[in-house]
This record gives structure tokens, C-alpha cells and sequence, in this order.
């Protein structure tokens, strides 16, 4: 949606007075940049896997499996100085599902059919997060800063549904014959594994990342580089490692005294790798995601800032038979004290 003219926001852009670069300025003092002090977030993720899809290619199925994930994540930080940061990632999991699959006993090699539709809620794995800014420029006029970040998750979250796969899976590897090649999610039928309804991993897991950010008067560049190190926790089961990138060009669109309203394009790059259980690599997991959306940022004053976004699928290129997320919705609130 257009905003303003084009023209009108051409001659802006070149002809921002000092009271609008304040403004621009201080949007930085407000979403923590160079400051120091505590931080206080609330983020809000909301992703509908409602689309089952086999090999890429979306399956028509009457009463398909999904899964309705919110995320809200608490997130106390601490900036020590300018260019050193903490946090604890606190995150609080609620999942609305339905999945049919089969189940199977030792007695029973042919497996029974049942349909299983629920809710589960509770914390999820915490992390801490600490940031190091290795370049930082802020001026009236301009502004880059470039952070590195990195850190640890820890099992906090209930992981008892990996039990559940993983003994599924023994049992149906049991009915083969010795030696005999097979994936370990061979025996599912349902595109919502339990592995997906999990609010824990049981896993220490390593956290890295980058985040860059450029200014020049009311236009911007921001991109965040993500990487999770997965290691093998309840049951053995280890998720896949997972790389995320994304970001996008903006501009300040509304300035007043002591707020900004931004918007921005927001290109995402979502690749996750193939889950291990058994001592096996699954072909029924993982998948390599494009999406793209709006993303609005606001910021009152030095101290409230607030954003939201919507992040639409273009293509998700998965393994097997899963449900993937129709749309990704997320906001959040910050507080700098």
C-alpha cells in the first residue's frame, strides 16, 4: 500500500529536516541501540501448519492433520554498554492439532488407525543470548551497526512426545528383518509427527548469529543471519540443524516529534535439516522455505518501541509428508528501562 506520493516521498527523503532525523535518531534509543541498561520484550509467533504436502507438492486430503502453533516469547535483557548485551529467551508454547497415524504394539505388526486431536501448552526450551557489537556508527544523518550473536538453549520443555516417536519407530523396525534398510518414520501415516508436538528437544542446542543494519536518512537495510546447532536429546532423537535469513529495504513512512512509524519488505529464508532417530536420518523431515511480507516498526519516545509482521510462504520445498505453515504472523512489545 502506498503511503504517500511517490514524489512527496522522494523530496522528503532528500530534504529531511533536523527534527525528523531527531525523530529517526532516537527510534534507535528506543529499540536499545547503544544504550545501556535493561530490556524487557514480549514477541508473539503465530504459525498455521494447516497444508499437508508430499515432496513439495501440496495433498489434497479430507480431514488433513495440522498443527496451530503460538509462540510467546519473554525476553528480560541487559546491555552492559553499548556494544555488550544478554538475554534469556523464555519461551511459553501452546499447540491446537489434529493428526491421524498409526499405532502400533508388539503384537500388533499391521498397526491401528486412531485420530488424535488436542491441545498442548507449556514452556519450551529457554536461551540464553549474548550480543557483542562489533561495529557501531550513529549519526543524525546516517547509522550502521553490525552484532554478533551467540548462545546456548537449554531442555526446559517437555520432550516426552519424542518418546512416543522413537518407541514407535523400534517397534516397526522389530517387524523388519534383520539388517534391512528403512526410515525410521517408514510406519507414519500422518503429516503431523509427534516429534511436531513436542515443547521441548531434551537437547542442549548452540545459538549463533549476525544481525547488520544500515540508515541513511529515511531509508534502511536491515538482515539477520540465524544457525542452530542440534545435538541429540530425549530418546535420542536429534532435530535437524537450521539456517535462517532474512531481511529487507525500508523507510521511515510517518515522523513525528518523538515517534516513527516504519515499513519495510521482508525476505526469509527458512532451511532445516533432516531429523535423526534410531541411529537413522529421516527422508520424512526437514524442508527449505521462501517467504516474504510487510513489517511495520514502531517507536515512542526513548523507551516503548513495538513491531509486527506477516510472513507469506512462496515456496516450501519439503521431504515426505508433512503439514507446513499456510502463513507466519509475529509482533512484539518493547520496554527500554
Amino acid at each position: 500500500m502506498r503511503l504517500f506520493p511517490t514524489s512527496t516521498l522522494l523530496l522528503a527523503a532528500h530534504t529531511a529536516g533536523a527534527c525528523e532525523l531527531c525523530a529517526i535518531y532516537n527510534a534507535g534509543s528506543a529499540r536499545g541501540q547503544s544504550q545501556s541498561g535493561f530490556l524487557f520484550t514480549i514477541a508473539e509467533q503465530y504459525i498455521a501448519y494447516d497444508t499437508p504436502q508430499f515432496e513439495g507438492e501440496e495433498v489434497s486430503i479430507a480431514k488433513p492433520s495440522y498443527v496451530d502453533s503460538s509462540i510467546t516469547h519473554l525476553v528480560p535483557g541487559y546491555n552492559f554498554n553499548s556494544w555488550l548485551g544478554v538475554s534469556v529467551n523464555i519461551p511459553l508454547t501452546y499447540l491446537n492439532f489434529r493428526r491421524t497415524d498409526f499405532r502400533y504394539t508388539p503384537t500388533t505388526p499391521q498397526g491401528t488407525i486412531f485420530t488424535e486431536k488436542g491441545t498442548e501448552f507449556g514452556l519450551g526450551d529457554t536461551a540464553l543470548i549474548g550480543r557483542v557489537t562489533v561495529f557501531q556508527k550513529s549519526k543524525m544523518r546516517y547509522g550502521v551497526f553490525v552484532n554478533l550473536l551467540g548462545g546456548v538453549k537449554f531442555p526446559t520443555g517437555d520432550a516426552s512426545r519424542l518418546d512416543e516417536e522413537v518407541s514407535q519407530a523400534k517397534i516397526y523396525q522389530s517387524f523388519l528383518p534383520p539388517g534391512s534398510p528403512h526410515d525410521p518414520l517408514g510406519h507414519s501415516i500422518a503429516s503431523v509427527h509427534p516429534h511436531m508436538l513436542a515443547l521441548g528437544s531434551g537437547s542442549y542446542d548452540g545459538v549463533f548469529g549476525l544481525t547488520a543494519s544500515a540508515r541513511w536518512k529515511r531509508w534502511f537495510l536491515n538482515g539477520q543471519f540465524q544457525y542452530y546447532l542440534r545435538t541429540k536429546g530425549e530418546a535420542g532423537f536429534k532435530y535437524g540443524d537450521e539456517i535462517i535469513v532474512s531481511g529487507g529495504p525500508g523507510a521511515y513512512v510517518f515522523l513525528g516529534d518523538s515517534w516513527t512509524l516504519s515499513l519495510q519488505l521482508n525476505a526469509l529464508y527458512d532451511t532445516m535439516g533432516r531429523d535423526e532417530l534410531i541411529g537413522q536420518v529421516s527422508n520424512r523431515t526437514g524442508e527449505t522455505a521462501w517467504y516474504m511480507g510487510p513489517f511495520l516498526a514502531l517507536t515512542i519516545g526513548e523507551h516503548f518501541s513495538a513491531n509486527a509482521g506477516v510472513d507469506v510462504p512462496l515456496r516450501i520445498a519439503n521431504n515426505g509428508f508433512q503439514s507446513v505453515a499456510d502463513y507466519e504472523v509475529r509482533g512484539a512489545f518493547s520496554w527500554r528501562f
